[in-house]
């Protein structure tokens, strides 16, 4: 019953909202209004200039091999004008065509020249003697050119993950485009993409079996969903891979195809670590070894200096580790001027000509702190906290910089306190709100986000790369209807609702706790009945899924069963798999036989974990993507994963004993209360209160809006409670795992009961950089202590001090409180 009240809050989001997501206003039809591009079996063909960018003209291909996957028909390509009507598709900067009709007025030119990435989608009349009507397809620039040829495919009803989630393309006789203009528009960040990382076992395992390794066959499948994605960025694979070494028709065929390539936040210069650990001599020190390591990344910066590229400068540990304990600001930007003047030696052009980023990793951050700075031109690549908790921003009103600011930004992790890689744990709830922090502070050059195997990461990178290109378009009530039409594009219209409250809801259980870290101790067993009500839920979910699964025709189902099923089910395996070893421990302390029941459960579990694991590397899809559940997720000791799953360790009791029936304890001394569930609020002149719904462990957080200003001195929520008690009170407030970003000053609030001395508090000023137990439980708890001296009406006031505040929960503890993961249920309300 709550799973299904939770689908029907999720199903009842208006439609108004999923109009504003789409990208460019729907063009194509298939009743043959409009411009009938193909129908009756032909179709009008495809005009293009064969000067044209090879990467146009390779999407040109695929948009051919779409039309013929929708309506059975292969529309040809041409080189000259033949025809009554035609399709015509080019670059300002290299299509004759193109620049004809530019140049009669035919196409706006200030709608295209001086863009970037930007496409018109349009039809004309009369565009060439002979040609009565055509639809062109013209680009600011080659990338801009194929954004507008995948458009098309698009919305013809090709997905952009046809191929890496096998979604099925729905026939039909006819394409038509309507009348009109139109266009995405330009990106709001320059440089969108994603990172390969921590790809072992999974994606290498799977990309061997199926290309070989890392090779040109493997990242043409790559770049043409980056493509698709509209995004232009990649960081590749990088361990134990070397992306221009292994295959050298790998960096060619990024640059054909526009894909801008880079290399991870410490691998400088263009070059891999394993290029180093391949070739390179001596240690991996500038203090003891700067002329080989000079000479080696000149060679980085000659391999790769015709290609579009990001060069990463500066300098980590070998092996993605810190710096050595002599490391210093002097040097490092010492190290940054050299690598400056090699990248100026090899091309011939002014360092500031070639882009460049210096990542503020990790304890590369402290640099920063300190004093370090790079050149102007260098963008400034802060990060997250590997768990997607914004590390750091600029200052609102800091010195705008040439080359801008960058942001790492985390879907995948391998690292303390636990790695976090198995399955999709992103709720676009805490990412929309994260990068929209960052995004209206001025971080808009670069964003890459670790997507570890890229599978299952399906739908977290597809709301990454439409956010980044523009971000304008999402706000704190419209997230779910992207998931919808998500959906939309990968089941069709009549599952999408249902699809996305699946996907909706299992990531903010996901989002919890990882599955990594999921234990039979997470949750409480004997307060609140915590763990039977979570382990229900995604019981109940399962089954729904399930259901859902068997509803739709049968060629959606390996799609369906990627992004959304066994995710679902996999997750609701474990989690009665750690229910049953929580209460096999319980009972047997209690040396109740009972004990064992629960044991064979576990055991039960653990071997259905490996059945959906075979079922999804070697069953679905006919086993294309054998490999992909390589990845371990259970028995860890540490952080890091051993090499198999473990099945944790059960207890049998051997002498049976009359079971101790359970005692359920009355929920006095304590009051509960959701965040978004005030008795009144009051906002400023210049900020107001708003609502994420479904943010965080149960409800949704409230925060102040916009992010980027502060809070007026008269903005507050307040809370009516009632209680039979009096005395002292400690009062509990749940926050967002939100770090300390401001110059590490941390965010702030007041708090008073009953018009009493306010009392400030400090979320996170005390972060500096630390791993900490609330960023990998993705909350931050803090307590006051009240006096309450009469039995009655009692207000509770919070006033924020800080923008970026994101309040999930309230608890009054009078005594009666207990320990649980999610906190005590909402008191009830008279």
């Amino acid at each position: 019953m709550k799973i299904r009240k939770i689908w029907t809050v999720c199903c009842l989001v208006n439609l108004f909202f999923l109009q504003q997501l789409l990208a460019a206003d729907s063009f194509v039809t298939y009743n043959g209004n409009g411009f009938s591009w193909i129908q009756n079996g032909k179709a009008y063909p495809i005009l293009v200039d064969q000067q044209e960018y090879k990467g146009v003209l390779r999407a040109v291909s695929n948009l051919q091999s779409d039309a013929n996957k929708v309506t059975g028909v292969m529309p040809d390509v041409s080189n000259s004008v033949s025809g009554s009507k035609m399709l015509i598709i080019g670059s300002v900067e290299n299509s004759s065509w193109i620049k004809k009709l530019l140049k009669s007025g035919k196409i706006n030119s200030a709608d295209l020249v001086g863009k970037r990435e930007k496409y018109i989608l349009q039809t004309v009349k009369q565009p060439f003697e002979g040609v009565d009507e055509a639809v062109v397809i013209a680009g600011s620039d080659k990338r801009g050119t194929i954004y507008g040829i995948y458009e098309l495919s698009n919305q013809m009803g090709v997905s952009p993950w046809y191929y890496w989630a096998d979604v099925p393309v729905e026939k039909h006789d006819k394409i038509s485009i309507k009348e009109g203009r139109y266009t995405d528009g330009e990106p709001a960040v320059k440089f969108r993409g994603i990172f390969l990382n921590d790809e072992a076992p999974s994606l290498s395992g799977w990309s061997h079996d199926t290309f070989g390794g890392f090779n040109s066959k493997f990242y043409e499948k790559v770049f043409e969903l980056l493509l698709r994605l509209k995004g232009n960025f990649m960081w590749p694979a990088m361990w134990g891979n070397a992306f221009y070494d292994d295959d050298k028709q790998n960096g060619p065929l990024a640059d054909e195809m526009g894909i801008v390539m880079g290399t991870s936040h410490h691998e400088p210069m263009g070059l891999a670590q394993q290029d180093w650990k391949r070739r390179g001599t001596g240690a991996w020190n500038y203090n003891t070894n700067s002329t080989v390591l000079r000479d080696f990344w000149k060679k980085g910066i000659e391999r790769c200096k015709n290609w579009e590229s990001v060069i990463t400068v500066g300098m980590r540990g070998d092996g993605d580790e810190p710096m050595s304990e002599g490391a210093n600001i002097s040097l490092l930007q010492n190290i940054v001027k050299d690598q400056r003047n090699i990248i100026e030696s090899v091309t011939g052009k002014k360092a500031s000509e070639t882009p460049q980023v210096w990542a503020l990793y990790k304890e590369v951050q402290d640099y920063y702190d300190k004093g370090m700075r790079v050149p102007d031109d260098v963008t400034l690549l802060l990060c997250d906290d590997n768990w997607g908790n914004v590390r750091k921003l600029p200052n609102l009103n800091a010195k705008s910089r040439k080359g801008g600011y960058g942001m790492y930004y985390h879907v995948d992790y391998v690292g303390a306190p636990r790695n976090s890689k198995w399955l999709n744990i992103t709720q676009i709830q805490r990412t929309w709100e994260q990068m929209n922090l960052a995004y209206e502070y001025g971080v808009r050059n670069l964003w890459v986000v670790n997507v570890g195997d890229l599978k299952p990461m399906e739908y977290p990178i597809t709301f990454f790369l439409d956010m980044a290109w523009n971000p304008a378009q999402f706000n704190e009530n419209n997230l779910l209807s992207h998931t919808e039409r998500f959906c939309e594009k990968q089941f069709g219209p009549k599952y999408a609702k249902e699809a996305a409250c699946l996907i909706d809801t299992y990531t903010k259980y996901n989002r919890r706790v990882t599955p990594e870290s999921l234990n039979d101790k997470t949750y409480s067993l004997n307060n609140y009945d915590e763990w039977k009500r979570v382990k229900d839920d995604y019981e109940a979910l399962s089954l729904d899924a399930l259901k859902l699964y068997y509803l739709m025709p049968e060629n959606y189902r390996d799609a369906f069963d990627q992004l959304v099923l066994f995710p679902i089910q996999a997750c609701a395996n474990l989690y009665d798999m750690y229910y049953a070893l929580a209460k096999n421990r319980d009972l047997a302390a209690k040396n109740d036989v009972e004990a064992n029941k629960w044991a064979f459960k576990v055991r039960d579990c653990f071997e259905r974990d490996s059945v959906l694991t075979y079922h999804y590397n070697k069953v679905m899809s006919n086993g294309k993507w054998d490999h992909f559940m390589d990845q371990t997720h259970i028995g860890y000791k540490s952080w890091n994963d051993p090499r198999y799953n473990i099945m944790p360790q059960v207890t049998m009791v051997p002498e049976p004993r009359i079971a101790i029936p359970n005692v359920f304890i009355e929920n006095d001394g304590y009051v509960s209360m959701e965040a978004e569930h005030y008795t009144r609020s009051a906002n400023g002149p210049t900020a107001k209160w708003i609502t994420i719904p479904n943010l965080g462990r149960t409800l949704s957080g409230v925060t102040t809006s916009p992010c980027t200003v502060n809070p007026d001195k008269d903005m507050y929520l307040e809370y009516d409670f009632k209680t039979d008690k009096s005395g002292d009170a400690t009062v509990y407030l749940r926050f967002s795992a939100t770090l300390n970003f401001n110059d590490n000053k941390g965010l702030r609030y007041a708090v008073s009961v009953d018009g009493d001395q306010e009392q400030i508090v400090n979320i996170n000023g005390h972060y500096k950089g630390e791993l900490g137990k609330w960023q990998a439980e993705h909350v931050i708890v803090t307590n006051t202590l009240h006096h309450v001296d009469k039995k009655e009406k009692h207000t509770l006031r919070i006033r924020p001090l800080d923008p970026a505040l994101v309040l999930q929960k309230v608890m009054i503890d009078f005594g009666g409180l207990k320990p649980s993961f999610l906190g005590a249920p909402e008191s009830l309300i008279k």
